[in-house]
């Protein structure tokens, strides 16, 4: 780009810069313009005989080429293709980078400091001082200056009187307005028709217009006679000049004759090589162009043809290639205006019809039968598919597999449903349409098995949707970790390029001093660094491979930079192999928020499964049917359900809670009517119960030691040749024998009930051990009331409450006591630590069973007491010995170790009966005091010795009180 010398600004400059400023300026002002050497050859313009003319400083150098052009800077940078002006004018032809680029200095300039002008400064400062002393010492001749400035302002003055229209450069009087101002018709409008006035006006127009002729020729000649010298000495140099010219003419002649024989021996031949094989270039490039524009022509066909073939990336791909050839390489062709859009319609038909591709694989997939068989459908369909969508920047196919889910969950339970009422002749299809009407007719096991199908069936489903979703979530990731490598690569290229910014800076200043690489050359003997910049080029897509007679593989390739798409291979987790570009214009947010989302849906999934059986258990749960189930259903059915809640989270990984939550509704109504029923038969039992010693049946014996093997749930039904064994008078526990009622024994299997229940269904422990609490509560309060408060008396019948009764009912408290610990360490074992504060439930209960055995066990030394002291009021000390009133206490002793001894331990038995004795021992001593009998070994002493001698035989006489220390000598008042 050149510009004219005259349009350059100069910038202004002060102090010593000055002088050497003007001094540059002069110089270039005298320079001779020199234009470029033509050493290119001239580009082809298809004509033949005009390929042999090339440009020659002798025969063309007043033939205008394009070295004589020149543009104004501002011209040159004002881009009218920018739409708005950008931040700095240099940007609109170089670009954005042009401001932001740091220009690497140059290797051959030398770095300039002031340094470099300290020698000129010494040299040129005495001379300074030498011209201001002279300019001080001589003064300014400027006589003449001052003569010549004020002869100028005097013609300047007297030419300021010639009016302006004068002067103007397009000044003629065959204009009629100019010829109107100079000469006013007024003047001459009548032949002497107004007298002497208008010959007056007359001669002063004609003195006026004399007068300024006058000032002119004054100022004409003024001005010759200052420029007469130059005038003279020119003419007198004119006769040299034209000697000068005709010798110079004859040189220049002479020189071109030499020039024109040299151009035709020595440069015609060469340069006529150099122009043929650009020719031979230009052809090239023009086959190519056109094996170009043929290979885009096919492009609507094949996209046709992989479409049908449901190859919609590689349609995708062929599109987007044929885009940017388009926009770069066929650029501004006329045959191809129409081609882009064409191609932007059919890419929204391809969006289209993915979309729709992907409903139908969806539908495909999820209603295909379930069988187990959880492979995936077509993998590398669903492959293609989705790394076409996301091509395409469509993120939200996965919402169209959201609604299929759940239009197939819901098709599952009514295809089961439909299967199995087909089975059921019971129900009658055409009188029950509605299928929830159609469950309600199945039993249990009949909904059960339906209940079990479709759990199966779901698991099954989620299975296969896992199965899909991962495939779908795995070509996610890999476009994902190819955007990071990519990333990776070319922060590492970026800090490469920093290496090669000395490579660039040489190639620039070689170009910048005029070292041009030529075009005539093919492009393998480049140098190496031109070279580097054509090695990444990739050939157009589906295009023939070039002939090798005609055309290198370099000169075949397109020189589309920004086409070039780098693909790697990558394989899914189910084996399938595939190539993912570089042009996936996903950013690392969207797609990990898309993986995100796609995993959520495996959530929903699991979710919309246990919303759907949720609705089908509520459907069947109308009118209390799943309260009425017994243990053993509602364990099954809790069992199904637990199973099933378990399979979902170690398919989907997380908690769905709805069916759990429902579960736990049915389960704590469950725990009502489980509660309810057992504390009214027990309340029944207790209403009935006689508080007899009953015989144990074997199955009990068997449900007892099951418990002593440290686990606690119900035995199984035995063979009948077992059940045939006779029942048992005690219940042999660790060894110890138990006298128990009925009610007690039913009791211990409702307890075991309620700790199979516990095993059966865990969500209930808490509930279960807060109702099994009120249960034993109630049993104790309900027992106490029965046979400490006499209420058997009035609910029973009974006559009276024995000691019998009595020492029964403490040894069933007994063995309730004795299981409650095993009790709470089964339930301990199954709640959670923070639940353990429950437990205080079981301790409050022990100490209300200890408190109820110690009452009964007073209520007996109660009743000794009362006979002792109606007895022993009417002793008297006299004869016959033993008296009567010993013989009947030994009596009442014998009756009641006879009622006891057979139902309470031995050791309990001397217990009581110690502290039977230390009442008998008590209301004795009082009653010898009463007497006055003291022990003095008189008659009475002998007396009272006899009899108490009879007692202590009688007493020691009885099972297991052999041993007993009675400490008879208390009975006497101690001698102070």
């Amino acid at each position: 780009m050149a510009s004219s010398h005259s349009s350059s600004p100069v910038p202004q400059s002060n102090s010593s810069d000055a002088f050497l400023k003007k001094e540059m300026d002069v110089a270039k002002r005298f320079r001779p313009v020199q234009s470029l050497p033509d050493v290119c050859p001239k580009e082809p313009t298809g004509d033949p005989s005009n390929l042999c003319d090339s440009p020659s400083l002798v025969v063309d150098q007043h033939r205008w080429t394009i070295y004589h052009s020149k543009v104004n800077l501002p011209a040159a940078l004002n881009d009218p293709r920018l739409a708005k002006r950008e931040s700095d004018f240099f940007t609109k032809t170089w670009g954005v980078d042009f401001v932001d680029t740091e220009v690497t200095p140059s290797f051959y300039l030398p770095q300039i400091t002031k340094e470099h002008f300290a020698l000129y400064q010494q040299e040129i400062t005495p001379r300074e001082k030498v011209h201001e002393r002279c300019k001080n010492i001589c003064p300014p001749k400027d006589t003449f200056d001052r003569t010549l400035l004020h002869t100028h302002d005097k013609s300047r003055t007297d030419l300021e009187q010639v009016p302006k229209i004068f002067m103007k450069p397009d000044f003629a009087l065959e204009d009629s307005l100019t010829f109107n101002a100079v000469l006013p018709w007024s003047h001459f409008s009548t032949a002497g028709g107004k007298g002497n006035r208008d010959a007056a006006s007359s001669k002063l127009l004609q003195e006026k217009l004399s007068h300024y002729l006058d000032i002119v020729e004054v100022n004409i000649a003024h001005q010759i006679s200052l420029r007469s010298e130059a005038f003279f000495h020119a003419m007198t140099s004119q006769h040299e000049l034209q000697d000068y010219l005709r010798k110079t003419s004859q040189a220049v002649k002479l020189l071109r004759e030499k020039i024109s024989k040299i151009d035709k021996v020595m440069c015609e031949g060469s340069l006529r090589v150099l122009r043929l094989s650009l020719t031979r270039n230009n052809c090239i490039k023009a086959y190519n162009k056109l094996k170009l524009m043929a290979t885009v022509h096919q492009t609507q066909p094949t996209v046709q043809l992989l479409l049908s073939t449901s190859e919609f990336v590689g349609a995708l791909d062929l599109i987007a290639t044929t885009q940017e050839v388009l926009q770069q390489e066929l650029q501004g062709i006329h045959s191809f205006r129409h081609l882009g859009s064409q191609l932007c319609e059919l890419e929204k038909l391809i969006d289209k019809m993915m979309i729709a591709e992907f409903s139908t694989y969806a539908r495909n997939d999820l209603n295909r039968p379930l069988e187990d068989d959880c492979q995936i459908l077509e993998e590398e369909r669903l492959v293609s598919l989705v790394f076409g969508l996301l091509k395409q920047r469509n993120l939200n196919f996965y919402e169209i597999y959201g609604d299929e889910m759940i239009i197939t969950a819901k098709n599952i339970i009514k295809q089961c449903v439909v299967n199995t009422v087909s089975q059921i002749e019971e129900i009658d299809t055409e009188v029950v349409v509605k299928l929830a009407d159609q469950i309600r007719m199945m039993n249990f096991p009949q909904w059960f098995d339906l209940l079990k199908n479709i759990f199966s069936k779901f698991t099954i489903f989620l299975k296969r949707i896992k199965a899909t979703l991962n495939t779908i979530r795995s070509v996610v990731l890999l476009v994902l970790d190819k955007n990071q490598r990519t990333r990776d690569l070319e922060d590492t290229l970026q800090k490469n390029s920093v290496k090669d910014s000395t490579v660039d800076t040489e190639v620039a200043y070689l170009t910048h001093e005029g070292l041009f690489i030529s075009d005539a050359f093919s492009e393998g003997d480049l140098p190496h660094v031109a070279a580097d910049t054509t090695s990444q080029r990739n050939t157009s897509p589906n295009s023939e491979p070039c002939s090798s007679d005609s055309v290198s593989e370099p000169e075949c390739t397109t020189d589309s930079s920004s086409s070039k798409e780098q693909t790697s291979s990558s394989v899914t987790p189910g084996g399938v192999e595939m190539m993912i570009s570089d042009d996936m214009k996903l950013t690392e947010l969207e797609l990990g928020r898309l993986a995100n989302n796609i995993q959520e849906l495996l959530y929903n999934a699991s979710d919309i499964c246990h919303d759907r059986s949720v609705k089908f258990l509520m459907a069947r749960a109308k009118g209390g049917f799943l309260e009425k189930l017994n243990s053993n259903e509602f364990v099954a059915l809790s069992r199904l359900m637990e199973g099933f809640i378990l399979d979902t989270e170690q398919i989907c990984g997380r908690k769905s809670m709805s069916l759990r939550g429902a579960l736990q509704s049915q389960a704590n109504k469950f725990v009502n009517r489980f509660h309810e029923e057992r504390k009214t038969k027990l309340s029944l039992l207790l209403d009935n119960e006689r508080w007899k010693q009953a015989e144990v049946p074997a199955e009990f014996q068997d449900l007892v030691d099951s418990l002593s093997d440290g686990r606690i749930s119900l035995p199984e039904k035995k063979t009948t040749a077992t059940e045939e064994r006779k029942p048992t008078e005690f219940l042999i526990v660790e060894g110890q024998k138990y006298a128990t009622v009925g009610t007690v024994l039913l009791l211990i299997r409702i307890i075991l009930e309620y700790c199979q229940c516990v095993d059966n269904i865990p969500s209930v422990t808490t509930d279960m051990l807060t109702r099994l609490s009120d249960l034993l509560k109630y049993f104790n309060s309900r027992s106490c009331q029965l046979v400490l408060g006499a209420g058997a008396l009035q609910v029973v019948g009974l006559k009276t409450i024995t000691t019998k009764n009595l020492a029964l009912s403490s040894r069933c408290l007994q063995l309730i006591v004795h299981y409650i610990p095993i009790i709470r360490a089964h339930f301990e074992a199954r709640l959670q630590p923070k639940q353990f504060s429950m437990l205080r439930h079981f301790d409050h209960i022990m100490k209300d069973y200890h408190d109820h055995i110690a009452e009964i066990s007073a209520k007996l030394v109660a009743i000794m007491d009362s006979l002792f002291d109606k007895l022993l009021s009417k002793y008297e000390v006299k004869a016959p010995v033993p008296s009567a009133c010993f013989r009947n206490i030994c009596k009442q002793m014998a009756k009641m170790h006879e009622a006891i001894y057979d139902l309470l331990p031995e050791e309990q038995t001397q217990m009581l009966f110690l502290r039977i004795n230390a009442s008998y021992k008590l209301h004795l001593k009082r009653q010898l005091a009463h007497l006055n009998v003291v022990n003095d070994g008189g008659p009475q002493n002998g007396l009272v010795t006899s009899d108490v001698a009879f007692y202590t035989g009688n007493l020691q006489a009885l099972k297991g009180l052999n041993n007993l220390d009675l400490n008879m000598a208390e009975i006497w008042e101690q001698k102070r």
